[in-house]
């Protein structure tokens, strides 16, 4: 060893030539997956994903099996088994706030009687105010460009503010559980301001969440300088946090939940793991692609009405010779459903209210065509008769836009919703998991010997 310190250069120069040493020894022969038969990505060789857990908590259905093929079907979504349309259509005829109902059905899978339901959302409101010292130390002192990694460093950091952390009981994670649902929105918030603040050079505004309003007024406020918003903007937002709440087992954030508590693992710990797999660009960050997708449209096509000039810059993008060159159309396509994504159908709706409202018909009526236009080229590009759909992050985006809400903050508003999904399959992990989760890696490598250092080239 020496006591000689390198420049940061020689640091750089030897971590390149590292990475290509990497590259030379850790590539597996991809005729090796086949032949062990490796489920990659978790996904059998039809798509389907690999059955590792039972749920009651979300259903996500899109196709029936007949005589081992897959038929597509419309699709479904339910939560506790009630279908998320009768979900939405039962608050809205109500004209009542539907997100901390849906909580509350996912963490206690069932529907709240109306004093639960008031007692809930009081218990949900009180909470919301972050512990006393935790804006200035946890948040401010140190901000972050990243959102999300604001978000994950909050939810650890609330271990140190907890007096019970490591108590897995169903009654202590359930406390937790409120808690983090109730916090979630205002640590998103108060990460946002930091980052405007001090990446930025914008104003701090720092305001106290109402523990009267709703999880989606309090997000509005707080994320605003002048704390306003409409009814029908605070409508629209609770809205999309009721469909993004949960979306089954198997999708990646609630899967590494379900991995993380079967450790037996503190909630935070495994919350936070969850929030670093949503970060990802393909789980969570997928409609800020979208929106990027649609302002290159919009710069490459001038008549936005022109269904021919729209196909054919949809087909360039699909074959890799426009916008961002991966030939994905963003938006279009899930792992699951095939003929239509119900969140989506339910967003599509109000968000043609919205439009109206703001004055971008004509954006909305774009996104009407390109959705109309997307599954027809892809089909004729691809020369395939697979069905396909846009999915809920094609319309969240734009509705996200016309709420004025900064790209920032799209992937955290998500995990602002999902935490009721995260916390409640954490609470069915603990009851009915009682096994770590551990799959198999096959070593393919084989017996090497030790070479003495000296002997080395």
């Amino acid at each position: 060893m020496t006591d000689e310190y390198i420049t940061d250069s020689e640091a750089q120069a030897f971590l390149d030539e590292m990475a290509e040493v990497f590259g030379q020894n850790d590539g597996i022969n991809p005729d090796l997956y086949s032949r062990f038969q490796v489920k990659r990505g978790l996904r059998n060789a039809d798509g389907t994903g690999v059955l590792v857990g039972l749920t009651e908590i979300g259903d996500v259905h899109a196709f029936i099996l007949d005589e081992g093929e897959r038929v597509p079907v419309e699709g479904r979504l339910r939560y506790r088994g009630i279908d998320i349309q009768d979900l939405v259509a039962g608050f809205s005829a109500d004209r009542r706030y539907g997100f901390e109902e849906t909580a509350y059905l996912l963490l206690f899978g069932q529907l709240p009687t109306t004093e639960q339901l008031c007692m809930f959302e009081r218990v949900i409101g009180s909470r919301r105010v972050l512990p006393e010292g935790f804006t200035e130390d946890m948040v401010l002192a140190a901000p972050s460009s990243s959102i999300m990694n604001k978000l994950a460093r909050s939810t650890l950091a609330c271990y140190s503010y907890d007096e019970n952390p490591d108590d897995t009981s169903i009654r202590n994670v359930l406390r937790q559980s409120i808690e983090l649902v109730a916090r979630f929105p205002t640590m998103i918030a108060y990460g946002y301001q930091a980052k405007a603040h001090y990446y930025q050079d914008q104003s701090l505004y720092i305001h106290r969440p109402e523990p009267q309003d709703s999880t989606a007024e309090n997000i509005l406020r707080l994320i605003r300088p002048s704390q306003e918003y409409t009814p029908l903007e605070a409508r629209i937002l609770d809205l999309c946090l009721v469909l993004h709440a949960e979306h089954g087992g198997g999708n990646n954030s609630t899967f590494t939940t379900h991995v993380i508590t079967s450790t037996d693992t503190d909630t935070y710990s495994a919350i936070a793991g969850a929030v670093g797999s949503l970060k990802g660009r393909k789980h969570g960050g997928a409609n800020i692609r979208v929106m990027e997708m649609v302002e290159d449209i919009k710069a490459n096509v001038s008549d936005w009405t022109d269904e021919k000039a729209l196909s054919d810059y949809l087909a360039r993008i699909l074959r890799k010779e426009a916008f961002d060159r991966t030939g994905l159309i963003y938006g279009m396509g899930h792992a699951v459903y095939t003929l239509s994504d119900p969140r989506e159908v339910v967003l599509k709706e109000e968000a043609l209210e919205l439009a109206r409202e703001k004055g971008r018909e004509d954006e909305y009526q774009l996104y009407a065509l390109l959705e109309k236009l997307g599954p027809e080229v892809f089909r004729e590009v691809k020369q395939t008769d697979q069905a396909i759909s846009m999915n809920v992050d094609f319309y969240s985006g734009l509705v996200y836009s016309m709420l004025d809400i900064p790209p920032d903050l799209y992937t955290p508003l998500f995990a602002a919703a999902r935490i009721a999904g995260w916390c409640a399959h954490r609470l069915e992990e603990i009851v009915n998991g009682r096994r770590l989760i551990r799959p198999a890696y096959k070593n393919i490598l084989g017996k090497r010997h030790y070479v003495p250092l000296a002997e080395r080239g």
